[in-house]
C-alpha cells in the first residue's frame, strides 16, 4: 500500500507554502511567476502564505515551469492522490 500521501508536519515534501516559493526562486521572481500564470501576484503570494491553496491546473503550470524541480504532489500533498491517480504507480518521491 502507497502511503506517501499521508502528511507529516516534519516533512518539506508537505509544505505546499515553501514549494510554491521554491517555484518563485526558480522562475526568478513572484511577479514573474505570477505573470507566466496568467494570474496576479497577490495570488501567488497569497499560495507562498499559505492563505490559499494552488488550484489544480496551476500545479500542473508551476510544475512544467519548474521542469519539474517543483511537483504537483509537493503543491497538492493532502490530494495529489486523488486528483492524478497515475502518479500513484509511479515510484515514490516528491
Amino acid at each position: 500500500m502507497n502511503l506517501d500521501h499521508l502528511t507529516s508536519s516534519a516533512n518539506l515534501n508537505f509544505d505546499t507554502p515553501y514549494h510554491v516559493r521554491r517555484a518563485i526562486k526558480i522562475v526568478g521572481n513572484g511577479a514573474l511567476l505570477a505573470e507566466k500564470l496568467g494570474v496576479s501576484g497577490v495570488t501567488v503570494s497569497d499560495w507562498a502564505s499559505g492563505k490559499r491553496p494552488v488550484p489544480i491546473i496551476r500545479c500542473v503550470e508551476i510544475e512544467e515551469l519548474t521542469c519539474k524541480q517543483v511537483t504537483r504532489k509537493q503543491l497538492r500533498p493532502d490530494d495529489w492522490y486523488q486528483i492524478w491517480p497515475d502518479l500513484r504507480d509511479q515510484a515514490a518521491q516528491p
